[in-house]
């Protein structure tokens, strides 16, 4: 899939105009001081202030922006150029001075010349990654020594069912690109947009051989039987702010979350 990229790229750039108005990312609230962090990730990051923090896969940057209320001094990368504009408005909006680039994850050591003391990745970022061992190499480039990484997403056995989570359809493994086309999006099911993508699934062997391998030493490793998000076709909220596959209810991992230092 050579011209992966070029196809997210065009897929991430359509849904950033309706994830700006949906109910998902209540872009009203968080300008009025709303976080959109989780319990689980504020965890692992504990006290941040004054820490400097590179984000990858940031989408519009709700979530560099909450890192930056925090105190930390933040730059958040993606892909999609258009979320990158709308990020920049976004703290602009916010008062604050989270810097935004605009860059593949991979190609981002021939753009940015800087060393920090977190690097941070959240929820559906993996997935749209061939190669993890590039990934955690770009991570370990990044992170000062004794630095951390932090990351929350969510778990690989859900990305094994059909959306009606019905009957598995996909390898547990990175057996080959998923190639889809997908009406709507994640945080509204009924937007008025049909995308082509290309995914590819990851094991949790894959994500931790890799990092353990370019120097990075697991600290917390952590899964969860609830999502922080209602972004599959069919949940239930059992909880405030916790949702659950019903017919599975808490008897597979939903997500998974750790922390890694740089050796």
């Amino acid at each position: 899939m050579e011209n992966y990229l070029e196809i997210n790229k065009k897929s991430w750039n359509a849904k950033v105009e309706p994830h700006l108005k949906s109910d998902f990312y209540f872009v009203d609230e968080f300008l009025k001081g709303r976080t959109s962090l989780n319990s689980i990730e504020l965890e692992l990051l504990g006290d941040i202030k004054g820490k400097s923090i590179l984000h990858l896969q940031c989408h519009f940057g709700q979530d560099s922006i909450s890192l930056s209320r925090m105190g930390a001094k933040v730059t958040g990368i993606d892909l999609s150029d258009q979320a990158i504009d709308a990020a920049k408005d976004l703290a602009q909006k916010c008062g604050t001075d989270t810097e935004f680039i605009c860059s593949d994850v991979y190609d981002l050591p021939s753009v940015l010349d800087q060393k920090f003391d977190i690097v941070y990745t959240s929820y559906g970022t993996i997935g749209w990654l061939p190669d993890l061992e590039k990934w955690a190499g770009v991570i370990s480039h990044f992170l000062k020594p004794g630095g951390q990484f932090i990351m929350a997403e969510f778990h690989p056995v859900v990305w094994m069912f059909d959306d009606d989570f019905t009957k598995v359809v996909y390898n547990y493994f990175n057996e080959k690109p998923i190639v889809e086309t997908y009406e709507g999006t994640y945080a509204d099911q009924s937007a008025p947009i049909v995308q082509e993508y290309v995914m590819w699934n990851h094991s949790l062997s894959e994500v931790l051989d890799n990092l353990v391998k370019k120097d990075l030493k697991l600290d917390t490793f952590q899964e969860f039987d609830w999502s922080p998000y209602p972004c599959f076709r069919h949940v239930d909220e059992f909880e405030k702010g916790k949702w659950r596959i019903p017919q599975f209810g808490n008897k597979i991992p939903l997500v998974f979350a750790l922390a890694a230092q740089k050796k």
